[in-house]
């Protein structure tokens, strides 16, 4: 199997082994280990959860530096609509491009822009009449991956249209090929400013075959973006995006986007994981759309971000009024394009206990009977963030019993009565042997 291109990555010597991060890992992919934290690369699924918990910021986003863009001729911006909530008063977009364009990007291309595009096609898909339904947006990576390890029976729901970030880099490395002739394919730079690590993971592992050559965070081009925009009086008419696109930013935005009243919008990753339990086994009442998003707040939530999500949420809210509602639109009928169309989600089988079904069955019967033995209380001071998860890792062989704090604790008090007690009996036999030796 490939090796999977993470963008969570741990700093070992930031770690002090607390257990933040293995409670509120939503896969179980984290253990502490000889006092430090390991994330298990094939559960992983790049949420970014553990850098939001970790007091010590020993949890971290890799993602491409800023002086990358020094190794490119032609470089073009593509923010995400998230981006446009960092900033307190905005009132217009064009203040942000034209800041990108003064930052030294040659063009943008709204990332807003792909999405009401998105939505359009959305739109014409859903009327399709041989599709299944829910269909579950594919926008948020970090969902698509969840769905691919844990919910594989709904790998058939996932919207098979480009994500916008996708689109928008199709669409712009397009565009200045063709009003730059001069430049070749290996000129152009698509720039895409993430507000998570998910599309980072994204784009690392696309094998070559995305539209996107470099992605930043949104908190590395925040601070010089902001002091490109305090300089600018009246920035040149050029947002190309409306209410629609920026709305992307936030939980519920591509949801209303559809014009279907049969939807379902859900953010925060343990929200999601709940909702796509209960489709999976029916719970929904009868849905077309659904709208996931790992982040709480939508991607304003994202950790590669610099604003409180729901102040950056209440902005994206505000700058909506200013806005037309949507410039771009699919003509209602036409048929979809073949090259925004994807091919399907495949499941991501996950590491079983063994490969032979008899020795697995005996494994899974070893781990019940020591559950049996286990206190249940899910504390994570074993190193594994529940009983379950524990006695998985004792058959794997990655760990012992010993480790469990409240076994051991058992173990040592039993200890500890039986030499109580054997103790107090050899004083009851020596007090009733001097007590014959009196009476001789």
């Amino acid at each position: 199997m490939k090796q999977y291109k993470h963008s969570v990555a741990l700093d070992v010597s930031k770690c002090k082994g607390c257990t933040h991060c293995l409670q509120r890992c939503p896969t179980e992919a984290i253990r502490v280990r000889d006092g430090k934290a390991a994330i298990n690369s094939q559960k992983c699924i790049d949420c970014g959860e553990c850098i939001r918990v970790c007091p010590y910021n020993a949890k971290k986003a890799n993602h491409d530096p800023l002086d990358i863009l020094n190794n490119y001729k032609y470089k073009i911006a593509l923010p995400a609509p998230a981006l446009y909530g960092q900033f307190d008063n905005l009132d217009d977009i064009d203040f942000v491009i034209q800041g990108l364009l003064d930052m030294g990007f040659d063009d943008v291309f709204e990332v807003a822009k792909a999405a009401e595009m998105v939505s359009g096609y959305t739109r014409q898909y859903l009327k399709s009449a041989d599709i299944k339904r829910p269909v579950i947006s594919s926008a948020c990576p970090v969902v698509v991956r969840l769905i691919r390890m844990r919910f594989p029976f709904l790998c058939e729901n996932i919207l098979p249209i480009l994500p916008p970030v996708e689109l928008a880099g199709k669409l712009a490395r397009e565009k200045a090929l063709m009003e730059h002739p001069e430049l070749s394919p290996e000129d152009v730079a698509c720039v895409f400013i993430s507000p998570c690590p998910g599309k980072v993971s994204y784009v690392k592992n696309s094998d070559g075959e995305s539209n996107i050559d470099v992605v930043l965070s949104v908190s590395d081009v925040y601070f010089q973006l902001v002091d490109r925009m305090n300089h600018i009086s009246v920035p040149e008419s050029s947002t190309e995006s409306g209410t629609v696109g920026v709305s992307w930013a936030i939980s519920g935005g591509e949801c209303t986007a559809v014009f279907n009243e049969k939807y379902l919008a859900a953010d925060g990753i343990e929200n999601v994981i709940r909702v796509l339990d209960q489709i999976e086994n029916s719970d929904f009442p009868e849905l077309e759309f659904i709208e996931l998003n790992a982040c709480n707040g939508g991607c304003v939530g994202g950790v590669m971000t610099v604003a409180n999500p729901y102040i950056a949420k209440a902005r994206i809210q505000s700058l909506r009024r200013y806005l037309p509602v949507s410039p771009n639109y699919h003509p209602d009928g036409a048929d979809l394009p073949d090259d925004v169309m994807v091919s399907g989600f495949e499941h991501i089988p996950s590491s079983p206990l063994s490969l032979d079904r008899k020795e697995a069955r005996r494994m899974m019967a070893e781990i019940q009977e020591i559950r049996k033995d286990l206190p249940d209380l899910d504390c994570g001071s074993c190193g594994a963030p529940s009983c379950a998860a524990f006695a998985e890792d004792i058959i794997r062989g990655e760990t012992c019993a010993d480790e469990c704090v409240v076994f051991m604790r058992q173990v040592f008090h039993d200890s500890l009565l039986s030499h109580k007690r054997e103790s107090m009996n050899k004083q009851k036999s020596k007090e009733s042997e001097d007590k014959g030796c009196d009476k001789a």
